[in-house]
């Protein structure tokens, strides 16, 4: 079993009888160099779009954990995650963002490799090699599976690790609502401009916890920016832009240590006028609520306009367009990448109206997410003292009163496998998340992952 220095289980630092997480869990640096070969090289994360890669030879590179990887696309049409590492001398053969190339040369010795990860190209491969060299089992490491689930590309290192549905349980149907169009049906997404890419002096995981639905800072947080008129629709508040005016249900929703935040409608509801100064948006959000009904029943009543997390650090959310990863820079800095998104037969105006709504709300200069950074912020410099940490963290709101499922949510086909539920302002899905780190912690395969009484 894996052990913290001082021979303390993780599951120790995880105490879910006291609701306490202890405060290395975010800054032990020992912990940070274990968590890469028992959480990063084992999970599934996310990694890109298919819009990032649309043409043979189109490359991506982004990031799994700490490494480098390139995502693309093969003359074939084949999409592929490789390590971004030569394997003569470890030189990245992909220095660029994104392009598009028929093979990856490394600068350093010259070897080259082709869209498919096979090493096609050894300079003085004669004289040198004598040809002696087996090409074949020289190409680009790749990545044990591969998914692309609704136009977004999640891949994992373990081959032993489970099927992305299976991985993310209970949350597929309310992950997929994040990438579905409105009117409940298949999106084909389009990437907006680049990546936004900063860094915050925190561990990764205050981001990954916050978006798993912390719905308990938000008015002590962010309470000046819901006074403006920042939402979509233009009314005062942050996230006002949806269409249903019955009363609903706030929940949390959570398995396998991915979870976020969700609403159900108590009935259904006509369409509520929600975009009054512009005609064309206002149609297009009309007729899609009302072929979302037809379509999905009483699913419909189901939305997804909070906020989720794919453990351990992918998260999606805010009104349908956004994905961000948090990238483990170390155990005290974290490079967070955001990717902005829309539906690309939507109308220009609406691509444009979510366009400057994001601009506003995320990112490093949006209003909602600059509140989020300077909490994030003080708060792991203030966990790294030897005083403070003989005091754990306290995630005990809801505690004892979630439920596996529910009926409302049973009955159309929604967290009938084992995921829980909250009404209300809870902190089960932070729970579920540290339970399953300290799972994968002390875990040495998934074989052991899959016996354990997390998964």
């Amino acid at each position: 079993m894996a052990r913290h220095p001082g021979q303390v289980s993780t599951h120790d630092l995880v105490n879910m009888k006291d609701s306490t997480i202890s405060r290395a869990v975010f800054v032990d640096p020992d912990l940070y160099e274990l968590e890469k070969e028992r959480v990063f090289a084992r999970a599934w994360l996310f990694v890109g779009f298919e819009d990032q890669v649309k043409k043979p030879g189109d490359y991506f590179v982004s990031r799994m954990g700490e490494e480098s990887v390139i995502l693309s696309r093969d003359r074939d049409n084949s999409i592929h995650v490789f390590l971004n590492s030569c394997r003569h001398r470890g030189m990245k053969v992909c220095r660029y963002d994104e392009g598009n190339t028929p093979v990856f040369t490394c600068p350093y010795h010259g070897w080259s490799y082709a869209g498919d990860g096979s090493l096609v190209g050894v300079p003085r491969y004669k004289d040198a090699y004598r040809e002696e060299l087996d090409k074949s089992q020289w190409g680009l490491v790749e990545v044990a599976q591969l998914t692309n689930f609704k136009g977004t590309i999640w891949a994992t290192w373990d081959p032993k690790a489970p099927s992305f549905d299976e991985y993310i349980g209970d949350m597929k149907p309310y992950l997929g609502m994040f990438f579905d169009k409105p009117d409940g049906s298949e999106a084909d997404l389009e990437v907006l401009g680049g990546v936004l890419k900063w860094t915050v002096p925190c561990s990764w995981r205050f981001g990954a916890e916050n978006f798993i639905g912390d719905g308990y800072h938000g008015q002590p947080t962010h309470r000046s920016v819901d006074l403006l008129r920042l939402s979509p629709s233009g009314q005062q508040g942050r996230h006002t832009g949806d269409h249903v005016r019955t009363p609903r249900i706030g929940l949390s929703v959570g398995h396998h240590g991915s979870g976020g935040l969700t609403a159900m409608a108590m009935d259904d509801d006509p369409y509520w006028p929600t975009y009054p100064n512009n005609p064309i948006v206002e149609a297009y959000y009309r007729d899609s609520y009302e072929k979302r009904q037809k379509l999905l029943g009483g699913l419909s009543r189901a939305t997804a306009t909070g906020v989720a997390t794919v453990f351990p650090n992918s998260t999606t959310g805010t009104f349908q367009h956004t994905m961000c990863v948090w990238n483990p820079n170390g155990p005290d800095q974290n490079e967070q990448w955001r990717w902005y998104f829309v539906q690309r037969d939507a109308p220009q105006e609406v691509k444009d109206l979510m366009r400057h709504y994001m601009m506003r709300y995320g990112g490093p200069a949006g209003l909602t997410e600059s509140d989020d950074m300077e909490n994030w912020n003080y708060a792991h410099k203030a966990s790294k003292g030897t005083i403070a940490g003989r005091y754990p963290y306290h995630y005990g709101i809801g505690h004892g009163y979630e439920t596996k499922g529910r009926p409302e949510l049973e009955q159309v086909g929604l967290m009938k496998n084992g995921g829980l539920v909250s009404e209300g302002v809870s902190e089960q899905n932070q729970r579920g998340a540290y339970q399953m780190w300290a799972t994968f912690m002390d875990a040495e395969s998934w074989d052991d992952i899959r016996a354990s009484n997390n998964w």
